[in-house]
Parts: C-alpha cells; structure tokens; sequence
C-alpha cells in the first residue's frame, strides 16, 4: 500500500540531498490537505500512484534545495525584477502564442518549461555544464505524450521552451496546477479558501532565483515575460508583489474556450486514474475560471485599467506582429527589428497546423450554450458582446 503520511514523504526529500531545513514551515498545511486528497480522492491508477507521489517529494526536495542555496548564495535575494510583462486571460485565448512570440526576443527573459519544473538545479550544479535538470525534464514530458499522444493535439510541448509560471507557484503548494492532474475536490475547496500571499511570495523568490541562474550562464535581459492563466484568481497579488507588473489580458469566447480547457484537463486525468470523468473536468474547471475572471474584473475596476492591455484572440491569430507591437508601446520598449525577425522566425517553425488537429464537443464535458453563457454572464457581457 502507498504511503502517502506527510511525515514519511518529507522525510523522503530530506534524504535526496541530506538536507533539513525548509526555512519555514508553510508546507505543512497545504500537504496534508493534498496527500489526503490524493489518497482518498483521485481514484489514482497505478501511474497516478507513483508519478504524483514522486511529484510531491521532489516539490518538497526543492524546498530543501532553494534554502540551502539561499544560505550559500544570500545575494539571490538581491535580484531586482523591474516591470515584469505577465499575460494572463482564459485558457485557450491565445496566450502561449503571446507569451512564445514575445520571449523569441533576446531581451526578454522567460522561464522555461525544465525550469518551472525543477526550479532548483543541483547542489554541485556547474552553470557550464550539463544540467541535469534538462535530461530528467525531456524525460517527463516523453512519458506524459507516450502515455496520451492526444496531448500534442491539445498543448505544444516543449521541455526546453517557455512556458506558465504556474508551476512555479505549485513550489509552495499554493497552486490549482496539482489540480490539472487529479480530481481533488476537498484540496480544491480548502486551497480556494486560502491566502495565497504565501504562494506569490515564494513565486518572486523563485523568480529571483531562476533570473540569478541565467546571469550564471552568461544570459542578460531587461525584462521578464510571464503567462499563467492561474493569475487570473489571484491578480491583486501579482500587483502585491510586483507593483510595476504590466498586464496583458487576452479575451475569447467563453463558449469556445472553456470546453476547449476542459478537453486539456480530461486529456491528463486520463493517465493518472482509470475513473477519470470528463464532465467533472468540465465542472471543476468552468467554476473556477468564471471566478477567477470575477476576481480579475474585481481588480481592474478597483485599480482602473491604465495597468492592462486588452487582446483578442481573433486579432492575434490573424495579426500576431501588429498586436506584439502593441504590448511593446504599452510597456515602453522597442520592437526592434531584430526581435521581430526572431519572432517571425519562431512563428514559422511553429505553426498550429504542425500540430494534429484538437478534436471535442461541448457536450461530452457537460456544457451547454446557455448554461456557459450564464456562468460568463458578467465577462461576456463586457470584453465579448461588445467587441
């Protein structure tokens, strides 16, 4: 039978490295919560079993890593984020494009995929040498597209290229990412209850962390470029943490988008438990995004909207260079041309239609028309029935 005591999953990531001290004890709450969803909850198979088992303890074996390089290298902390470019808005508006596009740019930097994963190299890390990082990192991703090729048709994969920040948050345990993998509804609805200031915190440190890493290998930039639509529930602490934060926000039909993220959802559900059900994929998901999008217009109408660019989802596939031009006077910088040859170059090598194509209906995750349009009443009735 799988262990899943807190105790002997912590004790587990102290013997990776023989490390011991976490820094705090934050971790304690929100894993007890998720190892008892996890046991009880998620129906997991035999793959779930192990594989989000082992996610935990590494989480947990990061913690343990990041402090100890905090205390060997205390200037980490001294790493200065200036204005960092977040793109949020639904899943499947359009902003993985966005935010691949715009980090083609050499001045930008972005978290990579390997990096959001395992944020924390090892202690002997050579930033010449191979990170082994990399290797594990390209490993997972092909055991996740062995185990549903679908998931190509739904999401590009790259280990080594950017991607949401969202995991980055999941470091903490203040994260709907675990969510992505497992029906967990008793960790769902304690973690939304939750003050995430914890988890936003620890994403700047990270943050802070991985840009420290960069200068290590030699990288320079002026800015950050982030995306998570996570950010959505959470934007009065992105602004919390970074004041300066410049917002873009990409808007899409609900109707189109919610079903579409569901699909995503069911599509990873499917490796990690044989019970599985799409339409509580749906479910899940469709709540928690019209509440984050209410958080979000929460937000801009107590802050106004000087601080976010609004996109469409139908102007970027058809115009992505006009639209980036855009974000670039929003934030004050130059669209070079040597940024925009590299973004056009990036764009080519990555069209949609290299991909197979992604295939679904509404109703297999239990939507209809009007019941999506009344849960997105109050968002579609301002960026989409108007536009």
């Amino acid at each position: 039978m799988t262990d899943w005591r807190p105790d002997r999953l912590v004790a587990e990531a102290r013997a990776v490295d023989g490390l011991e001290d976490f820094g705090n004890s934050h971790y304690r709450q929100p894993l007890a919560q998720l190892l008892y969803s996890l046991q009880h909850e998620a129906g997991l198979n035999e793959t779930g079993l192990l594989v989000l088992r082992q996610r935990v303890v590494d989480i947990l074996a990061n913690q343990l890593r990041i402090q100890e390089y905090l205390k060997r290298y205390p200037e980490i902390l001294d790493e200065k984020i200036v204005e960092p470019l977040v793109v949020v808005g639904l899943p499947r508006t359009g902003t993985t494009m966005l935010h691949r596009t715009i980090a083609a740019d050499r001045r930008m930097f972005a978290p990579l995929w390997y990096e959001v994963r395992y944020p924390c190299p090892a202690l002997d890390w050579d930033p010449g040498g191979v990170d082994r990082r990399r290797v594990d990192a390209e490993a997972e991703m092909k055991a996740m597209v062995d185990a549903n090729p679908d998931l190509l048709a739904v999401h590009p994969m790259d280990a080594m290229g950017p991607d949401e920040d969202i995991m980055l948050l999941e470091q903490s345990f203040y994260s709907f990412n675990i969510q992505a993998f497992a029906n967990l509804p008793s960790f769902d609805a304690w973690i939304e209850a939750q003050d995430h200031t914890v988890g936003y915190e620890y994403w700047k440190l990270l943050l802070q962390f991985l840009q420290w890493q960069k200068k290590r290998t030699g990288l320079s930039a002026e800015r950050w470029t982030l995306k998570a639509p996570h950010h959505l529930h959470y934007m009065d602490l992105v602004f919390k943490v970074f004041p300066d934060a410049r917002v873009v926000q990409t808007h899409r039909d609900p109707l189109d988008t919610i079903p579409s993220i569901s699909s995503m959802t069911a599509a990873i559900w499917v490796i990690y438990s044989d019970s599985a059900d799409p339409v509580e994929a749906g479910r899940t998901w469709a709540r928690k995004f019209a509440s984050g999008m209410n958080r979000t217009m929460d937000v801009r109408e107590q802050m106004g909207d000087q601080r976010f660019l609004d996109l469409w989802f139908e102007d970027t596939v058809r115009h992505p260079l006009r639209e980036i031009q855009k974000i670039y006077d929003f934030i004050g910088m130059e669209l070079t041309d040597e940024a925009r040859a590299e973004m056009v170059r990036w764009q080519d090598f990555n069209k949609r239609e290299m991909r197979p194509p992604h295939e679904y209906t509404m109703e297999q995750f239990g939507f209809t028309q009007a019941g999506l349009k009344q849960q997105f009443a109050r968002y579609r009735k301002q960026f989409i029935e108007r536009h």
